[in-house]
């Protein structure tokens, strides 16, 4: 049953989404089953010996593992907007 302005299904697909989003998230942060590399497969400084043992399988120095992550987030979709902005 819809309520309001949404159609029949319309709550179970932004749940839906919203898990599956969270689902690729998820996946997207471990750490792969390659060994982790000496150098950052981005730019080519250095990944430091600390790095890598912290996070088993990391191809990235910090500075392109931050750059990334900003990117993703950029790209991510906000489902959860405030009333205020979806009566405007």
């Amino acid at each position: 049953m819809a309520g309001g302005w949404s159609r029949d299904g319309a709550v179970q697909e932004q749940i839906d989404d919203t898990v599956s989003d969270a689902v690729a998230r998820a996946r997207a942060g471990l750490a792969s089953a390659r060994e982790s590399a000496e150098y950052c497969e981005e730019c080519g400084e250095d990944i430091p010996e600390r790095r890598r043992e912290a996070l088993p399988g990391v191809q990235t120095c910090v500075t392109c593992q931050s750059l990334r992550d900003k990117a993703f987030r950029a790209a991510g979709i906000n489902r959860r907007g405030s009333k205020d902005s979806q009566l405007r």
